[in-house]
């Protein structure tokens, strides 16, 4: 029993009996298309009734479709593939011989089922078959299998004179009809089974760590972080689940669409845990058949993800500005300069003001974001970005640009607590005051930062920008350079660039992550659902048409 549980033979065991388990469903189905052999059938009329025949046989080939389908689960490591399958196996052995007394097939059968059974252990998915991920190309396949055990019927019966009988009169009719039944009831319960699950919706996973319903776990793992960066603080926005180390030091924090388990960055809290909750999270997310992946990964995060054999693409570049060095003297930074004295000179200020202020300031914070949204796409956001929620902006300081007495902008800041880099999340304003009101917020945001001993500002990521379209470069990288030079009608890409790049920042790369390099596209597209509130959310178009450059950065 101990070489059964082998590391390769556990490895190799899902796919060898997936593949025979494909081949003995297909035998089943082919064997239901195909007459019956005379001798034996005469000899099983003699003490079996016509009924129970034809029940044995019809179900004989639902069962071997049923087959057909959970090699797919067996493939996936289901444990209640596995079961499933013993059971049918169990169930189709003595069909075989009540169908026409084909005690090969029951034999092949059976030797099957004790074949898998020692093997438990090797589907480790406690999952349900309904989480089985159905895609076209499993379907498709499915249906190719059902589609030849019918060409089988047809050659096998060729010469039988049924061609120009009523369709009722041949399902009535001996062998014909009982083969042509059989694989009706095949090709019906696969269509049944196509339509249900294209209607029917995933099933939601568990979530993990709402024990900590009121974030005091993540608050103080983020207030002593050793591994932080500031969208960890995303943490707190409310939409996501958790997975904590077992030192209970640290968190990665995921959000969930249909089957896809997307981690926003790596793990928050001890750098020495990173690696073990990677890990924990890949596993978690196979034990429910889910998709995992990891979204905005930062190049320090990568050894630890090929160490979990991931394949990795670049989605763009995050601009970060070391404050010890920055300055808006000299002739290159002259028009931020003078935009940022002209704003002073008008009356703007600007203050930080610290969580436990904000409440009072609440009103005037919703009516410039309200005022805000409604020119720009898109509504409120999520996952990867902030959006405007009282309990999440309590959380962290926000910084006020006031003129004339009025609140007009304000930006709700990231720290970290190593003071290493700190980030805006939310930035609005209102179309009120000085000109480029949004530079005099970004250079008063630096000098800020300066003086409480940050060591540089991360202005966010610039989306796809970065990626090479060389003739050998990846085919995404390829795509994604495609859109970012074509697509400023989706997003502004390239304006986004070239309003970070006059701050002078340090271009660093991002990644995605997933086990296979095909599903990248996918896990980009649900992130993109997460953050933007599903295909609602972008679908939703601003009131007005233009908008200055720095409103299309704040996005």
């Amino acid at each position: 029993m101990r070489l059964l549980r082998h590391p390769a033979i556990v490895a190799f065991a899902p796919w060898t009996a997936a593949l025979l388990t494909l081949g003995t469903g297909a035998l089943l189905l082919a064997s239901g298309a195909r007459p019956s052999l005379p001798g034996r059938f005469v000899q099983l009329l003699q003490f079996e009734p016509v009924l129970a025949i034809e029940i044995s046989h019809f179900a004989s080939s639902v069962l071997g479709l049923l087959l057909v389908m959970l090699a797919f689960g067996l493939r996936a490591r289901l444990d209640a593939a596995w079961a499933a399958t013993v059971v049918t196996l169990l169930v189709a052995a003595p069909l075989s011989l009540a169908k026409g007394f084909v005690w090969e097939e029951t034999a092949m059968l059976l030797a099957l089922a004790a074949v898998l059974a020692p093997f438990h252990h090797a589907f480790p998915r406690k999952a349900a078959l309904t989480r089985m991920d159905v895609t076209p190309g499993w379907l498709f396949s499915a249906a190719c299998f059902v589609v030849g055990a019918g060409m089988i019927g047809l050659w096998s019966f060729e010469n039988a004179d049924y061609g120009e009988m009523p369709w009722w009169r041949v399902m009535a009719d001996a062998d014909a009809a009982r083969s042509l039944r059989a694989w009706a009831g095949a090709a019906i319960a696969l269509l049944a089974f196509g339509v249900w699950r294209l209607l029917g919706s995933a099933a939601t996973p568990p979530i993990v760590g709402e024990e900590d319903p009121d974030f005091d776990r993540v608050r103080a793992i983020l207030a002593k972080a050793e591994l932080a960066r500031p969208t960890s603080n995303l943490a707190l926005l409310g939409d996501k689940r958790f997975l904590f180390s077992a030192s209970g030091e640290s968190f990665l924090m995921f959000g969930v669409r249909s089957r896809s388990w997307i981690a926003l960055g790596s793990t928050v809290g001890r750098r020495d845990e990173r690696l073990e909750l990677l890990w924990r999270f890949r596993e978690l997310a196979d034990s429910h058949a889910a998709r995992p992946g990891f979204y905005n990964l930062e190049a320090d995060d990568l050894p630890d993800i090929v160490e979990l054999g991931f394949a990795i693409q670049k989605m763009g570049e995050g601009a970060v500005s070391p404050l010890e060095s920055f300055t808006i003297e000299g002739t290159k930074r002259g028009n931020l300069r003078r935009a940022w004295r002209r704003a002073g000179d008008d009356g703007a200020t600007f203050e930080v003001v610290q969580p436990s202020g904000v409440p009072p300031l609440m009103p005037d914070l919703r009516r410039i974001s309200d005022a805000w949204l409604e020119t720009h796409a898109g509504g409120e956001k999520g996952f990867s970005l902030g959006g405007f929620d009282e309990r999440y902006i309590e959380e962290f300081p926000v910084a006020l640009v006031r003129w004339e007495g009025r609140i007009i902008a304000f930006a709700t800041l990231w720290p970290v607590a190593n003071r290493t880099v700190f980030s805006i999340d939310l930035m609005r304003f209102v179309p009120e005051g000085p000109p480029r009101i949004m530079d005099f917020l970004f250079v008063e945001l630096i000098r800020w930062g300066q003086a409480e001993g940050y060591g540089a500002f991360d202005f966010g990521m610039a989306p796809l920008s970065g990626l090479d379209d060389r003739p050998l470069a990846p085919a995404l990288s390829r795509v994604g350079r495609l859109i970012y030079d074509r697509g400023e009608e989706i997003y502004n890409f390239q304006g986004v660039r070239h309003y970070k790049s006059k701050y002078d920042p340090s271009w660093q790369p991002r990644f995605v992550a997933a086990p296979r390099k095909w599903a990248i596209p996918r896990l980009m597209a649900d992130a993109g659902l997460l953050s933007s509130g599903g295909v609602a959310g972008l679908a939703k178009r601003p009131r007005k048409a233009e908008e200055p450059p720095a409103a299309r950065e704040a996005a």
